[in-house]
């Protein structure tokens, strides 16, 4: 008599992997997908937080470079504290620019007037 048992994996095997690997692949796909729109508010916070600075500016006020380069580096900050030291400098820096009350005093500081 020849048994005829088969060495493969079983159906039931089978269906629990090819399930495993579907939801592997539908979680990959949410998680990516999260992490961009998680990047995108963490420009937008940084745009934010120069609009409600933007509000202490006075006729000299930082230049554009100075806006991007404080979006950057707090986009960058892993940490509330690195993050609180950021908006720290920038503010002074708004106001050692508002501290020019001339126009070529102003701009020969690396400041922009308005």
């Amino acid at each position: 008599m020849v048994s005829k048992k088969g060495q493969g994996l079983s159906l039931t095997t089978i269906i629990v992997a090819a399930l495993a690997l579907i939801v592997l692949v539908v979680l990959v796909m949410i998680f990516t997908g999260r992490i961009g729109v998680f990047n995108e508010g963490l420009s937008k916070e940084g745009q934010a937080e120069i609009i409600k600075m933007k509000i202490q500016y006075g006729q000299c006020r930082p230049t554009a470079t100075n806006e991007v380069t404080f979006d950057q580096k707090l986009t960058a900050a892993e940490s509330i504290e690195t993050k609180e030291l950021e908006k720290a400098a920038f503010l002074d820096q708004i106001s050692r620019c508002k501290g020019f009350s001339d126009k070529s005093v102003c701009e020969g500081n690396g400041c922009m007037w308005s």
